[in-house]
């Protein structure tokens, strides 16, 4: 029998072929798993021969033409094929330590919504930029519901802020998945954000805010609308203020803490929010003295309180100003209200009242509204709000504060006349 021949590059491993070819430098061998006869030598000799052209080319792709090689990983080319489900939790357990609890918890739930769409055991290589536009266009047309059947009349979906907002999540999730190698490109690019009308503010009237504390059938729902009203706190940070940040007597708040959806309590919203000092009014602090003989010497707890930087804590003893207990049979432990308990509040109260619903964050409107009328420089209201400038202030309430022009005019008027030089007689027969 005679002396069998090999195409170059070709050779036997224990009765399978194999080849073997240079890459980056190194000489690999590739195990083919066929056996060895003249017919599959031939194959494997122009396969070989096929391997060293595109690579002499640049057009070899080795994670396609040997997908199980365990060459793959020497190279750092190992398949990261991956669901979209198993993307999620990786993405998740990542993003967990850069972002608040709050967020975490809305991007729980964003996804909650969007898996069962996006296909929880499809390839997230496989989800396409068309795949994405189809989703969001069922967000915004869809039924909303568990239910299988279909109403009558058709209705409408998420809404667009919603929408855009569920799209963002999804997007920093596809982003991850790309800069991590498990895609080679991102659906999303090219994306944009639907565009969506600009929600003008819808403050109460001077007449609506009596009528509003009038509804009140305790005394500390009038002091807790009342001091939301003439300092423009959100709510989370009205629910958070303890005694301990209050000083009467100077006439301000220090606001140190929120308390958020997730129960628990947090630096307030934005860093220029966090221990920022609000000047009060008169009448918020005749609304504090009066909440004092109400709460002032009760309880004091020890608030385990989350910073930004990850897994710090620090503790603020409070004595909150806002107790339920005041004002409910039931006994409350905790001392404090929880954000959505004074929303729903702030709900009955506006039935009682007879006044038109409104969400219950228009009460920081309402302040910011009045301050602006009142005068005041939209840079001191931006900073008793807690935002770091005044861009905030023009972006909301721009269109709100054009209806007050004529009085601008009548201001500029009084004021700035005596500025304007006035034209001698004789120069105006001139002119």
């Amino acid at each position: 029998m005679g002396k069998i021949t090999y195409p170059t590059g070709v050779e036997n491993h224990g009765g399978s072929l194999r080849i073997w070819f240079s890459y980056k430098g190194y000489r690999v061998r590739e195990n083919l798993g066929v056996p060895d006869t003249p017919k599959n030598r031939k194959v494997a000799g122009e396969l070989r021969t096929s391997v060293c052209y595109a690579i002499k080319t640049g057009s070899f792709n080795y994670t396609t033409q040997f997908p199980d090689s365990p060459n793959l990983f020497r190279f750092g080319l190992e398949s990261k094929e991956i669901t979209v489900l198993e993307l999620s939790k990786r993405w998740m357990e990542l993003k967990q330590m850069e972002i608040a609890n709050s967020t975490f918890s809305r991007y729980e739930s964003t996804l909650r919504s969007l898996l069962p769409r996006l296909g929880k055991n499809k390839l997230a290589s496989a989800v396409s930029h068309e795949d994405l536009l189809r989703i969001r266009k069922d967000l915004l047309t869809d039924y909303q519901g568990n239910a299988t059947w279909k109403p009558a009349k058709a209705v409408l979906g998420r809404t667009v802020p919603t929408v855009n907002a569920y799209m963002r999540v999804i997007n920093g999730m596809f982003r991850f998945a790309f800069n991590s190698g498990y895609i080679t490109k991102n659906p999303f690019a090219g994306f944009t954000s639907l565009k969506k009308a600009k929600t003008l503010p819808d403050p109460l009237t001077r007449e609506e805010f009596v009528r509003l504390i009038d509804a009140c059938n305790h005394q500390q729902y009038k002091n807790l609308w009342s001091l939301a009203v003439y300092t423009g706190m959100r709510h989370g940070e009205l629910v958070a203020l303890a005694w301990e940040d209050i000083d009467l007597k100077a006439g301000t708040i220090m606001v140190r803490r929120s308390y958020s959806v997730t129960k628990e309590f947090t630096l307030p919203k934005t860093a220029a929010g966090t221990d920022r000092m609000i000047n009060l009014i008169q009448p918020a602090i005749d609304v504090l003295k009066r909440q004092a003989e109400l709460t002032r010497v009760g309880k004091q707890y020890q608030i385990e309180v989350k910073l930004r930087e990850y897994g710090r804590k620090l503790t603020h003893p409070c004595t909150f100003v806002f107790n339920p207990a005041m004002t409910t049979r039931n006994d409350i432990e905790a001392g404090h209200y929880s954000a959505g308990s004074i929303s729903k509040i702030w709900e009955r109260l506006l039935k009682r009242a007879g006044l038109r619903h409104r969400k219950a964050y228009q009460s920081r409107h309402t302040y910011a509204c009045w301050s602006l009328t009142a005068g005041a420089n939209p840079n001191f209201i931006a900073s008793q709000m807690g935002h770091a400038n005044a861009q905030m202030v023009y972006h909301v309430y721009g269109t709100w504060m054009s209806d007050n022009n004529l009085e601008q005019i009548t201001l500029l008027n009084q004021k700035l006349s005596a500025f304007a030089p006035s034209m001698p007689p004789d120069r105006l027969k001139e002119a």
